[in-house]
């Protein structure tokens, strides 16, 4: 609540004083960004519920980073020109510049915290020079893992392929590098891994080095990503992201390294303890604050509450759910009988579902999570579905046109019209909703292979684009007959 008040407080100002976001315009975008070596862009919406969300922390970020970076933002809806120069498809869309150029989009967190650690590492040198312990004890002592490379000559060609690594991957992981004598001695040469001082723990090393015994870039990257995390990282909104593309199981609770250390790793030792026993398995883990991830859990039926006790989910990489229904017990048995039921199939799916409809016989049949497989998997049948949101306004302006598409193929007995709000219900892989409205095409004996329909939205490019498409003719209403005027 404290959090929400101070981001709206920072909105209030901004909106009273005057906002240190930049606003952009087809007119000036590139002289403008060319006067910033750094430069972070949204691209928005008015009516987009996603960007309503991002703008106070995207304005408290800008005024935490002013003088440092800039942030700006362009109004899609009034400045299509430079919208469509720059891809722009769904919203909002951030994307970095360097030097008035596109460098790609930026991909970390959406909190005024992680936009602004982010861009501090972005404007500062891919790699620090330490220069003596104090130095190393400094650096190390941040919340996050630690990357040190030892070199005798900052002329070699291991320090070398060392930055090029760091400015490889300094968007995600922090680095430092030394030639100081002492250093070396103490740490010998070469690149160790540092884990954070708050999750260091007794199953496993605080350090882990690099042995390969060729130096490349490649392979020292190879090295950190395969390292970095440990075997039970603390989830942040900051590093969220990188933690995506694995089947992970997170434990969420009170989690505040700040405030309480201790009772933070009284848990996550607990967890740790069972977690060695699988570490072989796909599955990787991660302990989060409830929290802040009441979203996460929402998406997992599952309600953060006043208890101490630790809610469990996996989320596999292809983003299917589970959810540990049993309470988390002190011995860790609740949480091992969980996982070794994951890991032998045993366990059922979670699916964030609004109520099958009890009438579905309109013209566009109501998807949601639970009817899905029955509808859209169907083998015998072509469906074309829009995946929406309730609030989105190209949605709204959509919805009469693609009614009148279902009224005008509904003798179609093998095609079906179909819409899900996929706010309110998961959607299940193979497809990928990123903004509103979303469209595909799937087609009947293909179902592993949706195609995402990218044409245009009126009525009659809907039609052309399934004459092409559908698996059999399609069958149209009778054309009116004009009547013949008499003269």
């Amino acid at each position: 609540m404290h959090r929400l008040c101070v981001l709206l407080l920072s909105a209030l100002s901004a909106s009273v004083l005057g906002s240190d976001v930049l606003d952009l315009t087809d007119d000036d975008f590139a002289s403008r960004i060319d006067d910033h070596g750094l430069i972070l862009v949204e691209f928005y919406a008015p009516w987009c519920g996603h960007c309503k969300r991002l703008a106070p922390e995207y304005e408290a970020a800008a005024t935490r980073l002013k003088g440092v970076v800039s942030l700006a933002k362009v109004d899609c809806t009034a400045n299509s020109e430079v919208c469509g120069k720059y891809g722009v498809n769904g919203y909002p869309t951030l994307k970095i510049f360097r030097d008035g150029e596109e460098s790609g989009p930026y991909e970390g967190p959406r909190s005024a915290d992680g936009i602004v650690s982010f861009l501090k590492k972005q404007a500062g040198p891919a790699s620090v020079e330490l220069k003596s312990e104090d130095d190393l004890e400094k650096f190390i002592s941040d919340q996050d893992a630690s990357v040190i490379g030892f070199f005798s000559a900052s002329s070699s060609s291991e320090q070398q392929e060392f930055m090029k690594a760091a400015s490889s991957l300094r968007e995600s992981y922090r680095f430092a590098h030394s030639n100081d004598e002492g250093l070396i001695s103490a740490h010998g040469e070469g690149v160790v891994l540092f884990r954070p001082k708050k999750l260091q723990n007794k199953f496993e090393e605080s350090t882990v080095t690099f042995s390969e015994e060729k130096f490349s870039s490649n392979k020292l990257k190879k090295f950190i990503q395969e390292n970095i995390w440990g075997m039970c990282p603390h989830m942040t909104d900051d590093n969220k992201d990188q933690l995506k593309g694995r089947d992970l199981c997170v434990v969420y609770y009170d989690v505040d390294y700040v405030k309480n250390p201790k009772g933070s790793n009284y848990w996550r030792n607990r967890v740790m303890k069972v977690a060695q026993a699988f570490v072989g398995s796909s599955l990787s883990f991660a302990v989060a604050n409830k929290n802040s991830f009441l979203q996460d859990l929402s998406e997992f039926g599952l309600d953060a509450g006043s208890g101490e006790l630790p809610l469990v989910a996996i989320r596999t990489a292809r983003g299917d759910k589970y959810v540990m229904s049993q309470e988390f017990t002190r011995d860790g048995k609740a949480l091992e009988s969980f996982l070794q039921d994951y890991v032998d199939g045993k366990l059922k799916r979670y699916l964030k579902s609004e109520p099958v409809p009890e009438d579905n016989d309109g013209p566009v049949k109501v998807l949601v999570a639970e009817n899905f497989d029955s509808i859209v998997n169907d083998e015998s049948k072509d469906v074309l579905i829009e995946f929406y949101a309730p609030w989105c306004g190209h949605c709204k302006t959509l919805e009469p046109k693609y009614k009148e598409l279902g009224e005008k193929l509904s003798s179609n007995p093998n095609l079906v019209i179909a819409k899900m709000d996929a706010t309110a219900n998961d959607v299940p892989s193979p497809y990928e909703v990123s903004g509103f409205p979303t469209l595909y095409f799937s087609p009947a004996g293909q179902k592993t292979s949706p195609k995402k329909y990218n044409g245009g939205r009126e009525v009659s490019d809907f039609i052309s684009y399934l004459k092409r498409e559908a698996s059999n003719p399609l069958v149209l209403p009778e054309e009116p007959k004009k009547k013949k005027t008499e003269f």
